[in-house]
């Protein structure tokens, strides 16, 4: 029988929020899901970030934003996946986004937002079905 493939995910805290709890929690829901979690840490720039999920090789990006930069950060972190030719990599950003921008952020090119307060076994699922190309 052949092994299924670990997905591989990056969860990335851009920019100054300096709240890393919920990313982390998301971190272990996604291990306990199957996948492999790279956890870049605090205050990352989008080229760090980048990097990163170059060097790792990972398949899907999430992004925790709780500074409300959730619009620029995210906008300039897929404007520079594209510029290098990475525009495969998926993306999803959680945190405190307000319903207006949710839209917005799809528009973008996001696969999905996850506001404070989603339940995490649903994170798990959505970012499971986006990966198998199911959302």
């Amino acid at each position: 029988m052949a092994e299924r493939r670990r997905w591989r995910v990056l969860i990335a805290k851009p920019g100054l929020d300096g709240h890393d709890r919920g990313a982390k929690v998301v971190a272990r829901a996604l291990r306990d899901a199957g996948m492999e979690v790279i956890y870049t840490g605090l205050r990352q720039s989008v080229d760090q970030i980048i990097n990163a999920a170059i060097q790792e090789e990972v398949d899907l990006i999430g992004l925790s934003i709780l500074s409300g930069g959730h619009m620029g950060l995210t906008k300039k972190l897929l404007d520079k996946l594209s510029e290098r030719r990475l525009g495969d990599k998926k993306v999803v950003v959680g945190g405190v986004i307000p319903d207006e921008d949710t839209d917005e952020l799809r528009k973008l090119g996001v696969a999905d937002v996850f506001p404070v307060g989603t339940n995490i076994s649903h994170v798990a699922q959505r970012v499971q079905q986006i990966l198998e190309g199911n959302g």
